[in-house]
């Protein structure tokens, strides 16, 4: 070294000008080329063999240094070429000496590892050109993977759930079934309001792991998914824990997906279910859709497993509806179900005053008058649930005239939710038709489930007057009656038919026979001629109903399917 420094400045020796094959040559000692070349002829160097793979690391810190650091080291103990590089000038030389402070090592646990210590830091690559530390599911982030993703939202979704560039994690869940996950704040902060308060507002946390045990792992990973790709990914299992996560960070796009799937998912046997948490997440529209379900389904509804489980609030709000298409005697006697199902949440015997206590304010929501008077007797007035007083008061509710004031609301629950529909079985209107307490009486059969609520009736052949009725629908095989009420209405003389309405919709199902009575006290009236043994109804909304007419055997009044009374049916699909 020496006389390496004693001579001449270059500019001052003779015949040493550099020349471009001599800095050509310096360049080459960098490049896999000459690495090859030197692995030929020193093929037990381990570092020349390694250096094969640099090449990849082009985005590595060492990256900002000349390529030729690792190069002149595997030069200088591989090949002696670095002789022509050390006699350049002055600042190869101090590249040299900062050089000296860079190691080279291998392993080959999995393959071939090339170790890189430098001042700046010490850098680890693998032969597969993976880059250390980014993990992606269970295994490394593949170097350059940007450059398979051609979209920015295909690069979000590279990220999603991964280490590569992470910068928050969560632990998400409560044990043993709590769960890490690694995020990046920009992203959470773009798709959530919550989510940029809490990493960018004035209280910004500063920690690095945030714990949320109040949601479940398979939703926030759900919501994650979500804010990084636009992709939903959810199930029946999911999608109410996915709904509250989605609520909790303001993300509505996802809220308004989770409802759209209950939407479609939506029945009788999940309504009751669906409408808690729908009144639990404030979620109006599923709410409504919940409650029309119950209405057009009440029986099925009412049968499922998730009726017992709704809180009383629930409960209550369906009680109050005037819409249910069920008889008030099977209403009361779901409530039953409930209340003993609440005694049990409660850790209470089921008496029937514990059951009293439990339903409080639903009790008052049963409408009792519209029982019958032989429902209410061998149901709700020996249960035990009403008091002495209560039990009094409806019978002779049910008795006397006028009535007495009682507890319990007694407005029918009217028409199903839907347009009204009439049938009409005559053709033509003739004129005389008496009466002496007989019933008139016909039976019917329809092709699929209705809700009857009324029967239209003609009136009188002498001016305006007032009939007493009693009207029935009485199921033929059994003799059960379905539905009945005493009323009256008011005929104007005229040829036109009045209405006559029951206290609840009658349940009519499809391929059963019923018969239909009506009781009249008053004057001769019109009747029906050329009446039809089958009648298909049509509608829009509805589509077809088929209704097929039958002689109705005994006491009938005199009217069969070709003439008679009960000329129209009202009804609800």
């Amino acid at each position: 070294m020496m006389e390496e420094n004693n001579r001449p400045p270059r500019k001052d020796r003779k015949g040493d000008e550099p020349s471009k094959n001599q800095e050509e040559a310096a360049k080459n000692l960098c490049t896999n080329q000459n690495q090859q070349t030197a692995n030929k002829k020193n093929p037990q160097s381990p570092v020349t063999t390694q250096q094969q793979n640099l090449p990849s690391v082009n985005a590595s810190p060492l990256s900002s240094s000349p390529s030729s650091d690792t190069s002149s080291l595997s030069s200088g103990t591989g090949n002696g070429s670095s002789s022509s590089f050390h006699h350049e000038d002055v600042a190869h030389n101090q590249f040299l000496k900062s050089t000296s402070e860079t190691s080279l090592s291998t392993t080959t646990s999995s393959g071939a590892i090339l170790s890189v210590t430098h001042p700046s830091g010490t850098y680890t690559f693998s032969d597969n050109e993976k880059l250390p530390g980014t993990a992606h599911g269970h295994g490394n982030a593949q170097y350059n993977w940007q450059s398979t993703k051609t979209t920015v939202k295909e690069r979000l979704a590279y990220l999603f759930n991964t280490e590569i560039m992470s910068d928050i994690h969560f632990l998400v869940g409560t044990p043993p079934n709590q769960q890490k996950v690694p995020a990046h704040k920009f992203v959470l902060s773009v798709g959530s309001a919550v989510f940029d308060a809490q990493f960018n507002g004035p209280m910004a946390t500063k920690d690095d792991v945030i714990e949320i045990p109040d949601v479940e792992p398979g939703a926030f990973l759900a919501l994650l998914k979500f804010l990084y790709s636009d992709e939903v990914q959810i199930c029946s299992d999911t999608v109410m824990t996915t709904l509250y996560t989605a609520k909790k960070y303001a993300v509505p796009a996802l809220e308004k997906a989770c409802v759209e799937f209950l939407k479609r998912n939506l029945s009788s046997d999940n309504a009751f279910m669906l409408l808690t948490q729908a009144r639990l997440f404030d979620e109006p529209q599923l709410a409504a859709l919940c409650l029309e379900t119950i209405d057009k389904n009440t029986s099925e509804a009412l049968v499922a497993d998730g009726f017992t489980d709704i809180d009383n609030d629930t409960l209550c709000v369906v009680l109050e509806r005037d819409t249910l298409g069920i008889r008030e005697c099977k209403l009361f006697a779901a409530v039953c179900r409930w209340g003993e199902a609440e005694c049990a949440r409660r850790n209470i015997s089921p008496t029937p005053d514990n059951q009293r206590l439990v339903l409080g304010r639903s009790l008052r929501l049963i409408r009792f008058p519209l029982m019958s008077v032989e429902e209410f007797a061998q149901g709700a007035a020996q249960g035990g649930l009403l008091e002495d007083r209560e039990v009094v008061q409806l019978f002779l509710y049910f008795t006397v005239n006028p009535k007495p004031q009682i507890a319990f609301l007694d407005k029918p629950r009217c028409c199903l939710t839907g347009k009204e529909q009439v049938v009409s079985r005559f053709c033509q209107i003739e004129s005389r038709w008496g009466y002496s307490g007989t019933s008139d009486r016909i039976r019917f059969m329809v092709n699929r489930r209705i809700f009857v609520v009324g029967f239209c009736l003609y009136g009188s052949i002498h001016g305006p007057h007032e009939y007493a009725v009693n009207i029935q629908i009485i199921q033929s095989d059994t003799g059960k009656v379905m539905g009945q009420n005493d009323s009256s209405f008011q005929c104007d003389g005229s040829n036109s038919t009045f209405r006559v309405m029951f206290k609840e919709p009658v349940e009519i199902l499809p391929n059963t026979s019923y018969t239909a009575c009506g009781t009249l006290k008053g004057p001769d009236s019109y009747y029906g001629a050329k009446g039809l043994r089958k009648v298909t109804h049509e509608s829009v909304s509805s589509g077809k109903v088929t209704f097929q007419f039958t002689y109705a055997a005994g006491n009938n009044n005199g009217t069969s399917v070709e003439d008679g009374q009960i000329p129209e049916i009202i009804f609800y699909t």
